[in-house]
């Protein structure tokens, strides 16, 4: 069985989606992490690749650099100096060449340049449509899938407990 990976750059995600750029602008830069990584970690659920979201923490002096899982997925803050860029391109050369490579970003120079190492690039508009139809799948799987409104205690019972609320009833 073949083994998928999805790496995002976190940052440039944010930027690329309006909701999570407006979140940042209005709220906080951490309030839209927070959400990025909570709309990633819901998609893991039904994707069976092992998802990687890459922060940029190159600016930050003396950062070692961390690795940490957000539930079900990674969660990378690079080490100072280095780009998310940098810290997603090594990975995609460094893992085997029989594993298949996503990578999730709106630079254009990056897809090319991880495309050339043999990664699918992919945009961020592509990310996000792939997951809205996931979610809209999900909806619309639940609400096939539940049971009607009226959903009455009687229609769960067995006959015998049926027969004695009918008798109860009619002795009323």
């Amino acid at each position: 069985m073949q083994e998928d990976f999805l790496l995002v750059d976190g940052y440039n995600i944010i930027h690329a989606w309006d909701e999570l750029r407006d979140l940042m602008e209005t709220v906080s830069l951490e309030s839209a992490r927070q959400k990025l990584m909570d709309i990633l970690s819901n998609y893991k659920g039904v994707q069976k690749a092992t998802i990687i979201v890459v922060f940029d923490a190159y600016l930050v002096k003396g950062s070692p650099g961390t690795i940490s899982l957000y539930d079900n997925i990674y969660v990378v803050y690079t080490k100072e100096a280095e780009t998310a860029d940098h810290y997603i391109e090594r990975v995609v050369t460094s893992l085997p060449k029989h594993i298949r490579v996503r990578v999730a970003t709106a630079d254009g120079l990056e897809q090319l340049i991880i495309s050339g190492q043999g990664a699918i690039r992919m945009s961020a508009r592509e990310l996000q449509r792939e997951i809205s139809g996931v979610e809209k799948q999900l909806r619309e799987d639940f609400i096939e899938k539940r049971p009607a409104k009226n959903n009455m205690l009687m229609e769960h019972l067995d006959e015998d407990a049926v027969a004695w609320l009918e008798a109860l009833r009619r002795k009323k």
